[in-house]
């Protein structure tokens, strides 16, 4: 019996999922799409296996299929980013960062990470987040231009003296200098741990320095410009030893630490189905067409980037480097809420995002974030980057003319048309 005869309410609502996917501009720069056989992976029957443990040693009987499962996904992602171990169980990106600090930090201790409104994620300090509340957090900013203020981190570090320093970003348009950071944590012996959740895809790639080698603890998730399923990694170098042993949190000793924090430290059995899709999404990422695309992804934001200065958008930092750009709306008269709603009603999907120096709520911000890894997956290019340029200076400029907007929406499916997404898919 299909979800359609079964389930006809749940049937109609991911098949207007579907059709909004299909018919609209996805431009939210965390967010994909995934390829057939990663969705084909998710609705596997690895679902159905309980796994504790690592492979070789789980707490189940009836793993060891489970277990090539897992180590598919673990030697893939070893050899995609050149690290001795990583850890593939983490349930999302919130769980590997938390993961990470509770295998290099007692409660109590100080962290310091970039602040949330600056371009940082909540589990970066954020005083509400796990990461505020069971730490001492401390939050470096950017410049007034929005690009990372490696001063003022030394500054922080050598007064606070944190135990652990993030640097990582959700909404940084730029290249990060890991060695900068390397040796703000040197000068006061601090882990250093490199989220690169947004940047992944593009570190394959070659289109964005990797802190491999210069960070003790790396955290992805797997979606994002790595196109794969949601989910996470920790990476690092180094073997793990027995996991029931006790072991000081030194450099060494990280692998370990890490595997006993994701479990029993914070996880239970890990989910065997999407560790498979992590596994095909990863085998993708090995083959040579994932640098073009990689650099695809590039060249689309900045065309995007150049197109929107032309029109009059004050960009963060006045460009980009990777995939992503934040715009500072205040010269359009219209905050980040207004435009998110107008161009949704356009048929293209962004988030309201602050700016650096936010003079305005975080709930009704002054700039939007928005990005190509999706519209590059659908195989569009800088030609259709300039279109959707237009297109977004015409919603923001009528963003009160339903009409207007309607019609806009009509141009962007006539655009989407022309590059399929799941034309045989349905519910």
């Amino acid at each position: 019996m299909s979800i359609s005869t079964f389930d006809p309410e749940l049937s109609h609502a991911l098949n207007q999922e579907l059709t909004r996917e299909q018919s609209g501009l996805e431009m939210i720069p965390s967010e994909n799409f995934v390829s057939n056989e990663v969705l084909e992976a998710l609705g596997s029957i690895g679902t159905n296996k309980y796994s504790e443990g690592y492979p070789g040693a789980r707490y189940y009987s009836g793993c060891e299929w489970v277990d090539v499962i897992e180590n598919l996904a673990r030697d893939r992602a070893k050899q995609l980013f050149g690290v001795t171990h990583a850890n593939v169980q983490p349930a999302s990106g919130c769980a590997a960062n938390i993961a990470t600090m509770f295998a290099l930090l007692h409660p109590g201790d100080t962290l310091m990470g970039m602040n949330l409104f600056y371009g940082g994620h909540m589990t970066h300090g954020l005083p509400v987040n796990f990461s505020g509340r069971y730490y001492k957090s401390v939050q470096y900013t950017s410049t007034k231009e929005g690009y990372l203020d490696f001063e003022q981190m030394m500054s922080l570090a050598l007064e606070h003296k944190p135990k652990l320093i993030i640097v990582g970003a959700t909404a940084y348009p730029r290249l990060i200098d890991w060695q900068k950071a390397r040796e703000v944590a040197d000068t006061i012996g601090a882990f250093l741990m490199a989220d690169v959740s947004h940047i992944a895809g593009l570190i394959v790639s070659g289109d964005h320095p990797t802190p491999v080698g210069i960070a003790d603890v790396i955290t992805t998730t797997t979606h994002k410009t790595l196109r794969g399923p949601r989910g996470a990694m920790i990476l690092c170098n180094g073997n793990p030893s027995t996991p029931l042993k006790s072991v000081d949190v030194t450099k060494e000793n990280i692998p370990t630490l890490v595997d006993r924090a994701i479990i029993p430290g914070i996880q239970g059995g890990p989910h065997n189905h999407q560790t498979a899709a992590i596994a095909v999404a990863l085998k993708e990422a090995l083959q040579p067409d994932f640098q073009e695309y990689g650099h695809q992804i590039v060249k689309n934001a900045k065309a995007l980037a150049a197109e929107l200065m032309t029109r009059g958008f004050d960009l963060v930092t006045g460009g980009t480097d990777n995939h992503l750009m934040v715009a500072d709306l205040t010269n359009k008269g219209i905050s980040g809420k207004q435009a998110a709603l107008a161009l949704d009603r356009a048929g293209i999907t962004v988030n309201k995002n602050t700016v650096p120096f936010e003079p305005r709520s975080p709930f009704d911000p002054s700039g939007i974030r928005l990005g190509t890894p999706a519209l590059t997956t659908r195989g569009m290019k800088e030609e259709e980057m300039k279109q959707i340029g237009a297109w977004i200076e015409a919603a923001i400029e009528h963003y009160a003319d339903e009409q207007k907007l309607e019609g806009i929406r009509q141009e962007v499916k006539i655009m989407t048309d022309r590059f399929p997404l799941y034309p045989l898919l349905s519910y």
